[in-house]
């Protein structure tokens, strides 16, 4: 598995903070991906963060399910279960300790669903990275194509969004993404018909073509990376991209 940044263990003092409840039990690798990752976001899709018994209770008032016979939780034990995991869409990844089910409680569909998932005797971050590929098959029922990556959190990442004009004679991102592995061959690559995320350790992060805009090149660094990182603005710049705003995350 690819990693975008350098790992950000959590500390034994956060582990043992973890909100254990009598009959809890994890799905395989996703404590030991914690102690040894950290927090991050997996193959773009999946935030996998701290155990979180709190983020589901206000949801018991909002109706936002439907519960019926055929409901592995009802609305009100909503408020007893652990967040685990969130996409980037809204969709929670939840357990609970009655149940002892994994759960999906997506964003856009009105029925919560229990996750019934194949036995892994390996505890590492690789078993819950086969876990959470086969919880994309489950609940969109094909698999996730492209490279298998993860990307930790950090306060030292930044990013720096630019623009490419749609003026005659100018590149296209396509080409100027095509261009840019040329001269920057990337430790990774992802693309797609709407996006292409170029990798490079030596910054501790990627540079990502919004093909579906047309427009927008976005680079993700670490802060600690700021010379690598000028060199790939001053060429994205020297290409036709504009300065458009820079934060820092």
């Amino acid at each position: 598995m690819y990693l975008v940044s350098r790992p950000r263990p959590l500390t034994d003092e956060k582990m043992q903070a973890i909100p254990y409840k009598e009959g809890v039990s994890f799905p395989s690798g996703y404590l030991h991906l914690l102690r040894q990752l950290g927090e991050g976001t997996y193959r773009g899709w999946m935030n996998v963060h701290f155990p979180d018994a709190e983020v589901l209770k206000p949801f018991t008032e909002y109706g936002i399910w439907e519960h019926d016979e055929d409901s592995p939780i009802t609305q009100q034990q909503i408020a007893e279960c652990i967040a685990i995991g969130t996409t980037v869409d809204g969709d929670f990844l939840a357990i609970h300790p009655q149940t002892e089910q994994l759960l999906w409680l997506p964003r856009h569909d009105e029925q919560v669903k229990a996750l019934t998932l194949q036995e892994r005797e390996l505890e590492d971050e690789e078993s819950y990275a086969m876990v959470l590929d086969e919880i994309y098959r489950l609940v969109y029922e094909n698999d996730q194509e492209g490279a298998i990556y993860y990307q930790p959190w950090s306060n030292a990442q930044s990013h720096l969004f630019l623009r490419l004009p749609p003026e005659k004679g100018h590149l296209s991102l396509e080409q100027l993404s095509a261009i840019c592995r040329v001269n920057f061959p990337a430790d990774l690559i992802v693309e797609n018909e709407y996006t292409c995320l170029l990798f490079y350790q030596e910054m501790g992060g990627y540079i990502r073509f919004n093909y579906a805009y047309g427009q927008e090149v976005a680079l993700f660094y670490d802060q600690e990376s700021q010379q690598i990182r000028t060199v790939m603005e001053q060429w994205l710049l020297s290409k036709g991209c504009e300065r458009y705003a820079e934060h820092t995350s």
